[in-house]
């Protein structure tokens, strides 16, 4: 397999995490050598393999970990991986490393190659669509605003998704009512909530 191509991108990246630079450049180092495409995708390093996203990497306040999209299907014999999200994640497992911990690069180089032979042979986890859940704040909204919600249902599901967790995600009222004000105008623009994000 060749190595993969830099992107200055991504050496920016590394520069801005300068205390997570050495195990950061052994995690792009062994992706690249795998023969994966280095990308940006919303802001932080991704790799692809024929073009679809199997692996990314980001440095944290804690750790800096590197994330497996379909990881479930990974054997990890090395007890490596762990779910970020209990109940909520699906597919992706990441591997954390702490300050000061040296990257294993045989092992991980092992857990990527599997993770390309995965999606060769299709393996991936099809999304579970959870019915939406509306705020009462955003439904109330809605009721007394006939373009606010014209302009919500003129969105495609996913982004109503994001717009319905992320309001009534907040615990107190006037969080919530003020998460409905800032979206506001992001909705009759017909944005998604995290439009700004993605490339």
């Amino acid at each position: 397999m060749s190595a993969g191509k830099t992107d200055d991108r991504v050496d920016a990246y590394l520069e801005k995490h300068d205390q997570w630079r050495q195990q950061l450049a052994a995690f792009r180092e062994v992706l690249l050598e795998a023969g994966l495409a280095e990308d940006i995708k919303w802001g932080i390093p991704a790799y692809l393999f024929n073009g679809k996203n199997l692996i990314g990497f980001a440095g944290f306040k804690q750790h800096c970990a590197l994330w497996f999209h379909q990881g479930v299907f990974l054997r990890d014999a090395a007890g490596k991986l762990s779910n970020a999200q209990e109940g909520k994640t699906q597919a992706l497992r990441q591997w954390k490393v702490s300050a000061g911990e040296a990257v294993p690069r045989e092992l991980l180089r092992d857990y990527v190659l599997e993770a390309i032979e995965n999606h060769q042979a299709g393996r991936k986890v099809k999304p579970v669509s959870r019915p939406l859940q509306m705020p009462a704040e955003l439904q109330i909204a809605m009721r007394d605003d006939p373009s606010l919600r014209k302009a919500f249902n003129n969105l495609t599901a996913g982004r109503q998704k994001e717009y319905a967790e992320h309001i009534g995600g907040g615990k107190q009222e006037k969080t919530r009512l003020l998460r409905l004000q800032k979206a506001r105008p992001l909705i009759l623009a017909g944005s998604g909530l995290h439009d700004k994000y993605r490339s």
